[in-house]
Parts: C-alpha cells; sequence; structure tokens
C-alpha cells in the first residue's frame, strides 16, 4: 500500500515540526491541523528569519502555497 504525503503530516499532528516558507523564513512550533492544501496550524510556535528568533506566538495558520518543506 502506497504512503501519501499527507499521510505522512497526519502522522506529525501534535509533534514539533519545523515549516520551511519561500522567503527564507520558517516556523518551529507544534502542528495542530492541517487540510488538504497543506495550509498548517501551529501551536506554541516561533518564526526565525535567517536563523533569528524574531517573534512567537502561541497560534499561527500558515498558507500551504507558502509551504516549501514541513519536517519533523
Amino acid at each position: 500500500m502506497a504512503v501519501k504525503p499527507l499521510d505522512t503530516v497526519y502522522k506529525n499532528i501534535s509533534n514539533r515540526v519545523i515549516v520551511k516558507l519561500k522567503g527564507n523564513r520558517e516556523y518551529r512550533g507544534t502542528l495542530d491541523g492541517f487540510d488538504p492544501h497543506m495550509n498548517l496550524v501551529l501551536k506554541n510556535c516561533e518564526e526565525v528569519v535567517d536563523d533569528n528568533v524574531v517573534a512567537k506566538f502561541e497560534l499561527a495558520i500558515i498558507r500551504g502555497d507558502n509551504v516549501i518543506y514541513l519536517s519533523p
């Protein structure tokens, strides 16, 4: 049985992840949810630009078309 990409994302719900975005930005936080368009919801996350933490958020919603990759 083939593994689908969103199945892999689902396995990381409630885990800490790194989400790399266009524009040399990334978010690090706990994956709380997602949809078929790869829109992501992260809890207790921080925004990182050029390896510097620039902001911390209790909740962040990331639009899927900006996501380059998601890593556990």
